[in-house]
């Protein structure tokens, strides 16, 4: 089973041990899944980039709760934008992708919802890994490509990428490791060609979002 992008950004934040995902910035997780979907729909041939606009390439739906609503988005445009219109779209459907990720993560027999009762009043949803060959297997794949000289894999680029521009390894790598992994992001970052205007895209707008957040002087 291949599974998505964003499928693999939720496993990468997943802590196997109690169920809950690392607590990252509202912006990385929703650009993180909003990016994946444009990414996987690139990767799948559905869409194409260039450096002033998306394109669509192909609208056949590809049977994916996670995916087709945003190519269906795409499809249904009147006009053509870039791609940072087209992420930050995307991200403001990463509420449902996050959900239709987790629902096919859990119908794989990869993840088990379950809800926990808080002081009895509140509640909380943990997915407990059932299997946890799918969350070991995205991990350890993306670890052996940053801490080794091995050519990554077209998919492994891109989940790199990713992670990257939306800030995920902070979470995942102590400071030290991130320090000795940063040469070798640096260079995967080189190799992504099929999401290198999304992730631009997204570094674009943190940089934004990080200006506006800068208090006025006057």
């Amino acid at each position: 089973m291949t599974l998505t992008f964003p499928e693999e950004v939720l496993l990468l934040l997943l802590n196997d041990q109690d169920g809950k995902f690392a607590r990252v910035p509202d912006w990385s997780l929703r650009y993180g899944l909003g990016g994946g979907v444009l990414m996987e729909l690139a990767l799948n041939n559905r869409i194409d980039t260039d450096l002033q606009q998306l394109i669509l390439v192909d609208p056949t739906p590809l049977g994916s709760a996670v995916l087709d609503p945003t190519l269906a988005d795409i499809a249904g445009a009147t006009e053509r934008h870039d791609t940072r219109y087209w992420v930050e779209r995307a991200a403001g459907r990463a509420n449902d992708i996050r959900q239709a990720s987790l629902d096919q993560l859990v119908a794989a027999g990869i993840l088990e919802a379950r809800d926990d009762r808080f002081l009895w009043v509140f509640r909380a949803r943990r997915y407990p890994i059932v299997d946890g060959t799918a969350e070991r297997e995205v991990k350890l794949r993306i670890m052996s490509v940053l801490f080794s000289d091995e050519l990554p894999d077209p998919r492994d680029i891109v989940i790199i990428c990713l992670a990257d521009a939306c800030g995920i390894f902070k979470e995942l790598l102590s400071d030290r490791e991130l320090e000795q992994a940063a040469e070798r992001i640096d260079q995967v970052r080189r190799m992504d060609l099929i999401g290198h205007a999304i992730t631009r895209a997204i570094w674009d707008i943190e940089s934004s979002l990080a200006v506006a957040a800068q208090p006025q002087m006057y």
